[in-house]
């Protein structure tokens, strides 16, 4: 369940985000609106008990019900299929730390009555499946952020290469700055990020973040680890913790210091080719680097540039 994302819910009027587990007759089941996460794990011997319970004239094994409790409990949890939503009507009731989810629909043309009883999830569940991961999907985001900026370094490199060999841009409007990560940085905290109107209760979690996320918890960034079935929580904490130091071990400042590098790289191309771009023409296949032979004692001419330069 670790590699569920969270999906952004409305139950009862309610907003929360929601993150639900069904098996063949059991299901784990998490809730939270971002002051209190709460959790229910039940197996077949408690649904069935429940449903007794809750449907008295219900006589049938529980794989008979459950299957109709998946399809329409499982669009609630998830924001999908708003067409299965309708066949069921859900209620919202919190009393103190516990939550319940009242279920009503139809099975077999008699009515159908769920509940799911939510409790206070322990602090330990809150961190291994909502902080850690969160945690480290702002890491990587970073890391994105950093990546991105390298390369806008390196464009703006090559763009001043083409303007020193007396390239002209052919149209005026597509001019740009140079990028200054620095200037970005502070442009986008002071400027952008507040008029976002993102608070500390927003409860949005979008489809790409969904997606981080699931790579993050699944161990797609790192090393991946089969669990054994008798893996406690405790050994799945330290193992969590290890990932995530993995994750966050990335270097800073990774834009300056490739700039510099590329600008250095274009001082030097005024003379002979650099030993980079030696090594490269040995790669090449043997017919490529049998015409290249020819040309080793003269500099290549500058092809034309085409495209946005003239």
């Amino acid at each position: 369940m670790e590699a569920d994302p969270w999906v952004p819910v409305n139950i009862g009027g309610s907003d929360l985000l929601a993150k639900a587990w069904f098996g063949d007759t059991q299901y784990r089941l998490l809730l939270s609106d971002l002051n209190t996460v709460w959790e229910e794990d039940m197996t077949a011997e408690d649904i069935q008990s429940r449903a007794q319970d809750l449907n008295k004239r219900l006589r049938a094994p529980t794989q008979a019900f459950f299957s109709h409790l998946c399809s329409v409990a499982q669009p609630c949890f998830s924001s999908q299929n708003d067409g299965q939503i309708s066949a069921a009507h859900m209620i919202l009731e919190q009393h103190g730390d516990n939550l319940t989810v009242k279920l009503k629909s139809e099975l077999a043309g008699l009515p159908f009555c769920w509940e799911f009883r939510c409790t206070a999830a322990p602090v330990g569940v809150v961190c291994r499946q909502l902080v850690r991961p969160l945690l480290a999907v702002t890491r990587v985001l970073q890391r994105q952020v950093e990546d991105l900026a390298a390369l806008l370094a390196r464009k703006d490199v090559e763009i001043q290469d083409y303007q020193e060999n007396g390239a002209v841009l052919s149209r005026a409007r597509l001019q740009t700055e140079p990028f200054e990560v620095h200037k970005y940085r502070e442009n986008f905290f002071t400027k952008i990020v507040p008029q976002m109107g993102v608070t500390l209760d927003s409860l949005g979690f979008d489809s790409e973040l969904q997606a981080l996320y699931m790579a993050v918890s699944s161990g797609e960034t790192g090393p991946k680890r089969k669990r054994s079935p008798d893996s406690s929580p405790a050994a799945e904490d330290n193992h969590i913790s290890e990932h995530h130091k993995h994750v966050t071990d990335v270097p800073t400042d990774v834009g300056s210091s490739l700039a510099s590098q590329e600008q250095n790289d274009v001082k030097g191309s005024s003379g002979r080719p650099q030993e980079a771009d030696s090594k490269q023409t040995v790669l090449l296949p043997s017919a490529a680097a049998a015409g290249s032979k020819e040309r080793s004692t003269s500099r290549p001419k500058k092809k034309k540039v085409v495209g946005l330069f003239r």
